[in-house]
């Protein structure tokens, strides 16, 4: 079994009136399906409600099946008694880092995780510094977060995630309110524990530049997958993604255009290197 797998997996949203009677149903997933392997860096792309952060949700249990199963490493995430553990083994990331920082101070901040689950004073500081160190914030331990950037302070809110040990850290539009500068400080972040730590990355993103060096890549649409592959092979189908009402990486569209001119670029251009690799080719 792969260390998260969905299958059929359907949630329902329960629209009620003032006096509590049903008004409707809406479908936010509708029978998905999807795998990821441990030490994976898998991005989830979607417009605005296409489900993408519904399914974050239900991968450590803030949300269960309405339809179908959530496994997370063998565990049923319907099964109440396995919700702590899916917990620590699934950490959760949100768009806005202010609403995971609760303390005035960066390290106390991180320790608050670990405390919380029951880990030892001792073992707490090492975790704290560990991670402080792996988002490269360790010199800011002290300092208090609401003077930090928003890539700082999302930074730190992976830190605390990570200080917790999970296996997973799962990213919901992790750079939504940060500027370019604060993107690249958190994408780098992820990357490198992913990279050296082993720590699997699920990142969901309507950022297509975020999503390049990637494993693999899931697109979603009104709730269902309907595009997944590497990041080579999706891009390279750019006018599929616009019908889903998605952009692609700039150059990757630049290469798409003048390949549409009838220059001999091959499909799935993802990077400037790799541009410039192709147009070397090309003139030689």
């Amino acid at each position: 079994m792969s260390f998260i797998e969905a299958k059929n997996l359907v949630h329902e949203y329960i629209m009620r009136d003032d006096e509590g009677n049903v008004e409707g149903v809406q479908v936010a997933l509708d029978d998905m399906d999807l795998n990821v392997e441990k030490g994976q860096f898998i991005a989830v792309l979607g417009h605005n409600g296409s489900g993408k952060s519904t399914f974050a949700k239900h991968l450590n249990a803030l949300l269960v099946p309405s339809e179908g199963t959530l496994f997370v490493d063998g565990m049923d995430t319907r099964d109440e008694s396995k919700t702590f553990d899916i917990r620590q083994k699934a950490g959760m990331v949100f768009q806005n880092p202010d609403n995971q920082i609760i303390a005035s101070v960066v390290q106390e901040d991180v320790g608050f995780g670990p405390e919380n689950i029951g880990v030892e004073s001792d073992e707490i500081w090492t975790r704290v510094e560990n991670s402080l160190k792996a988002v490269g914030m360790w010199k800011y331990r002290e300092h208090s977060p609401n003077k930090l950037s928003g890539g700082q302070k999302q930074r730190v809110a992976i830190a605390g995630v990570m200080a917790m040990e999970p296996e997973c850290i799962v990213l919901d539009e992790p750079t939504a309110m940060l500027d370019p500068d604060g993107r690249k400080e958190v994408l780098e972040a992820i990357h490198k524990l992913n990279k050296e730590k082993g720590v699997t990355i699920i990142l969901i993103t309507h950022y297509m530049e975020e999503v390049v060096d990637a494993d693999y890549v899931y697109v979603m649409d009104q709730g269902k997958v309907v595009m997944e592959g590497t990041p080579t092979g999706v891009f390279s189908q750019v006018e599929t993604l616009k019908e889903y009402r998605l952009d692609v990486p700039q150059i990757t569209l630049l290469a798409y255009e003048l390949k549409q001119q009838g220059v001999p670029l091959r499909d799935g251009i993802l990077t400037r290197e790799e541009f410039v690799q192709e147009m070397d080719r090309i003139c030689r």
